[in-house]
């Protein structure tokens, strides 16, 4: 069963349409244990049978961080400071694979289970590509 949830940005600058090839319940909820993350509370989750699509009304209020190995894009709101979600471009196939950051999804706290802790430290850049390969979902920035 196919599903399409809604979110985005607490100003609206930023939109999200999660496209979900099955049910959302079913997908992983991690906490990647970085310290960006961990200082945003992250929760995220992809569906690699999926897609996210990412609007954004005013680019100029969109910061695209970068850290680390400097293949991600963290795309937070400069207006209103929300992390919505996280993209990379995929040099191999092209086009963008992205996570999304559940707590910036309007779906219903009792849809989401606990984030299981993951650490990323150690991985080089290709071991990450090809993880993200593997587990994020096909992304458009609209």
């Amino acid at each position: 069963m196919a599903e399409r949830l809604l979110g985005g940005c607490h100003c609206g600058n930023l939109r999200l349409e999660f496209h979900a090839a099955g049910r959302f319940e079913d997908l992983p909820i991690r906490a990647c244990q970085c310290s960006f993350c961990r200082k945003h509370n992250v929760r995220a989750t992809a569906d690699p049978g999926g897609r996210l699509d990412i609007a954004v009304r005013n680019r100029d209020s969109l910061s695209a961080y970068r850290m680390g190995h400097g293949i991600t894009d963290y795309l937070v709101c400069r207006e209103c400071g929300v992390y919505v979600a996280a993209v990379m471009e995929d040099e191999d196939e092209g086009g963008l694979l992205a996570t999304c950051i559940v707590n910036a999804l309007d779906v219903a706290p009792e849809r989401v289970s606990d984030p299981v802790p993951i650490n990323y430290d150690g991985e080089t850049p290709e071991l990450r590509r090809g993880r993200r390969r593997q587990r994020w979902m096909p992304a458009r920035m609209i």
